[in-house]
């Protein structure tokens, strides 16, 4: 994958996040605050807790950190998959932003 090829899934991943934010705000009483500060995304939650993602250019991969950890995604050219052999990024999120909202979220490409 080239520099061009990442920079362009994760501008993607992070548009998306963004909006699934925006959606879950709107029909939920979840309250997330995203913010967005070039390629890093911080979800705040109503008890504090925040979820980070950002970009490591240099690797190519996105990073999600979360009370349970720090995880390490690379595009496999349809998902991000974690490089650990973990579950893919959205399911990760999922999992995480509910736990840490005590609500299920659910956000998509």
């Amino acid at each position: 994958m080239t520099d061009l090829e990442f920079l362009d899934q994760a501008e993607k991943l992070l548009l998306a996040v963004e909006e699934a934010c925006d959606r879950i705000n709107d029909a939920t009483d979840a309250d997330l605050d995203a913010q967005r500060v070039g390629g890093m995304i911080t979800i705040t939650f109503g008890n504090g807790s925040q979820i980070v993602i950002n970009q490591q250019k240099p690797l190519h991969e996105i990073w999600l950190a979360a009370r349970t950890g720090g995880y390490h995604y690379r595009f496999d050219g349809a998902q991000w998959q974690d490089t650990k052999g973990g579950a893919e990024f959205f399911a990760a999120l999922n999992d995480n932003a509910s736990q840490q909202a005590g609500m299920p979220l659910r956000f998509d490409r």
